[in-house]
């Protein structure tokens, strides 16, 4: 890992070409994809370098979903330079303070930081969606729920029913494909880790919004099933049950959202027991595998709303025990 992040050789002449050439480059982190961070240190000021290295990346996305949101009133990161052709982009630095830490140290917070988070949503869904988007909708909630099925299942030697599973999912999702609520821009990896608490700013300023590059343009539900069923901490499930009520009343969203909620969350949840999976046994990131038993204690929680019945009739059929938690205690 100590090598993966080392900087880039292009790195310094970019930095030295806008001003930071006396700069150190510290390693900030890594993530899922091809992407990594980090820190640029020159005197009392600090950047964060986003190595975005092409093909495999492109940082385009990031900067215009990055300007849309700082529009629209939200706090994403202020693009200091950009190298489109070698992927680097220096950006702002919203500090060290992450949502996640803050809340585990202080568990009393989490009501108040969690209200701020769903606010902050329903001021973004209340804008028109970010023009020129991909869409999320069925099919591509069906593609993504098949991970399971094509990555799961093999790497524990499952023998399954996959034209069942597609189909029990599209008779839960077909429903919220059709609610009639409007699609919204979904920042997609909307979770604790990805949100920084910024010093000196208040309101939806005060979440500084990281890893939005994938947004889509999709279902109200989905942003707010990802931060409270969140693969790398636990949300008390009074504080969900909760801050879902509060969207619905902010927005007048009622049944059909609340049904939508439940469905994506597991839609999402499936999805990621396949991802993480694809990441240990194709990309060698032995370390999502910890995530797995969260990932089933929110999936077995989410198949017991009415509206999964079918989903969970098959996965009572096809998955057991040993192959669900258990596996990965």
């Amino acid at each position: 890992m100590a090598a993966l992040m080392i900087p880039p050789a292009h790195a310094p002449a970019f930095l030295a070409a806008h001003g930071w050439g006396d700069a150190r480059i510290l390693p900030l982190a890594g993530d899922a994809s091809f992407r990594r961070y980090f820190r640029v240190v020159d005197g009392d000021r600090q950047a964060v370098l986003m190595d975005a290295p092409p093909p495999h990346e492109d940082p385009r996305p990031f900067i215009a979903v990055a300007e849309y949101l700082c529009e629209l009133g939200l706090n994403a990161p202020t693009i200091l330079a950009r190298d489109l052709e070698q992927g680097l982009l220096l950006i702002e630095d919203f500090g060290d303070v992450r949502l996640r830490e803050t809340v585990d140290e202080a568990p009393h917070t989490e009501a108040d930081y969690y209200t701020g988070v769903t606010d902050l949503l329903v001021h973004l869904h209340a804008r028109p969606a970010m023009e020129g988007l991909p869409v999320h909708g069925l099919e591509q909630w069906l593609d993504e729920v098949m991970l399971f099925t094509d990555w799961y299942c093999p790497a524990l030697e499952i023998e399954i029913d996959r034209d069942g599973f597609r189909a029990v999912w599209e008779q839960v999702l077909a429903p919220v494909e059709a609610d009639g609520l409007p699609r919204v821009t979904v920042l997609r990896d909307f979770h604790a880790e990805n949100i920084m608490l910024v010093g000196g700013k208040d309101g939806v300023a005060h979440f500084g919004l990281l890893d939005f590059q994938d947004a889509l343009v999709g279902h109200p539900a989905y942003d707010l099933a990802s931060v409270l069923e969140d693969a790398r901490r636990d949300v008390t499930p009074a504080i969900e049950a909760q801050m879902v009520d509060r969207y619905v009343a902010a927005t007048g969203n009622g049944d059909a959202f609340r049904n939508a909620y439940w469905a994506l969350a597991a839609q999402r949840n499936t999805r990621i027991l396949g991802v993480f999976v694809r990441l240990w046994k194709r990309d060698g990131k032995e370390g999502y595998r910890k995530f797995q038993p969260r990932m089933w204690g929110l999936l077995e929680r989410d198949l017991h709303h009415p509206a999964l019945v079918p989903v969970r009739q098959w996965f009572d059929a096809n998955v057991p025990p040993s192959k669900r938690a258990e596996a990965w205690s």
